[in-house]
């Protein structure tokens, strides 16, 4: 089980540095605070947070996993008022993730502006099972396929935008987006011979910077 030590101004700066660290996201890890930290005064008696991230073994299959993560699922999408179904999408080999898609109609307010609801939706999803199965299983929620096709648009974005870069020789920033979506535009990037990408900001307002390769 790999656990992790780290410090920063405050709390949640120092989960988002484990985070990175470890490269993943915070539902697959277990978070204790060791110290909350404090401001100061005038810049005098100033302490760190310091807190220690224990990444939980992650399940290598799926037996009763799709079950619980499909009623998890249902049992949330029914006490929010939302009539919908839940289907599961299991490739042959049955190996994980599990992909889990919401049908029905008018399903627009599980999605959210700019797909927040749905990525936090996925996040309960995440945490309720992991609690229940006491091991981290990486299950992907989707509303009607719009994940996939926000996914694609994002891949498109990252090339269109990696031109630009090249071609005027300047940073671009990319508006604020979820760690999820982030992560598909530094996927897309990750072996582009002229551009690199990194996350900048804090919170619900970091983003993607692309930028030109020092070569």
């Amino acid at each position: 089980m790999k656990e992790l030590e780290v410090s920063g101004k405050t709390v949640d700066e120092a989960i988002q540095s484990a985070l990175e660290q470890l490269g993943v996201s915070e539902d697959q890890v277990e978070v204790t605070v060791l110290k909350k930290g404090r401001s100061g005064v005038l810049g005098m008696g100033v302490e760190e947070a310091r807190v220690r991230v224990i990444l939980l073994p992650v399940a290598n299959e799926k037996a009763d996993v799709v079950g619980v993560a499909k009623e998890v699922l249902g049992g949330l999408i029914k006490a929010m008022g939302v009539a919908a179904g839940v289907s599961a999408a299991q490739s042959p080999s049955g190996e994980l993730p599990v992909v889990l898609n919401i049908e029905g109609d008018d399903l627009g307010i599980l999605i959210g502006r700019r797909g927040q609801t749905l990525g936090a939706l996925q996040y309960i999803v995440r945490l309720i099972v992991a609690e229940r199965l006491k091991m981290w299983v990486p299950i992907n929620v989707d509303v009607a396929g719009y994940k996939k096709r926000r996914y694609e648009s994002l891949e498109n974005l990252a090339l269109r935008m990696a031109e630009q870069v090249k071609r005027s020789r300047r940073l671009i920033t990319l508006e604020p987006m979820p760690a999820d979506e982030r992560r598909i535009i530094h996927l897309t990037l990750s072996h582009h011979p002229d551009v690199t990408t990194q996350s900048v900001g804090e919170g619900e307002m970091r983003k993607v910077a692309i930028l030109l390769k020092k070569h």
